[in-house]
């Protein structure tokens, strides 16, 4: 059968027999492998993706949870440093009452030693004008004033000397 322009039905049924051919062999060798390893291979991507994003958030849950604590952390210092203050003015104020107390003390001890000691010199003054009066009054006793006025003045001389 010849059909106009040379064309060759038996021709074209074979050419299209053989692309079919060719397009399963091809279809089967090629494509489905290709198309299996693309399938796979965004798989593994979309896998990663995941894991990815999984490690980001977990990243993010730590992060936040360390933020937390450094806040915890840092109101539990401002608590301490609170504390030690406080606990730093107490110190001092107990400190500055025991030396207030000592130095009262230190005073009452002093006014009690100068009490004593001004009663003492004031029983020394009382003891020596006693002695000064008793020899004045030995003094007027005497026969003449001549001789008490010189023993008088005797004897105050001698106080004066074993006085000092």
């Amino acid at each position: 059968m010849n059909l106009p322009l040379n064309i060759d039905v038996q021709q074209i049924l074979l050419h299209m027999l053989n692309f079919v051919i060719l397009f399963a062999g091809l279809y089967f060798i090629l494509y489905s492998p290709v198309k299996k390893f693309m399938e796979d291979r965004t798989k593994v991507f979309s896998d990663m993706d995941d894991k990815a994003k999984e490690t980001l958030k977990d990243a993010d849950e730590i992060k936040k949870e360390y933020e937390d604590k450094l806040i915890l952390a840092n109101k539990e210092i401002a608590q301490l440093r609170t504390e030690s203050i406080k606990k730093a003015e107490s110190e001092a104020s107990d400190i500055i009452e025991k030396a207030q107390k000592e130095a009262e003390n230190i005073i009452e001890i002093a006014k009690n030693k100068a009490e004593i000691e001004k009663q003492e010199k004031l029983q020394n003054a009382n003891k020596e004008v006693s002695k000064l009066a008793v020899a004045a009054v030995k003094k007027l006793v005497y026969e003449s004033t001549e001789e008490s006025f010189d023993a008088f003045l005797n004897s105050t001389e001698e106080g004066e000397n074993g006085g000092e």
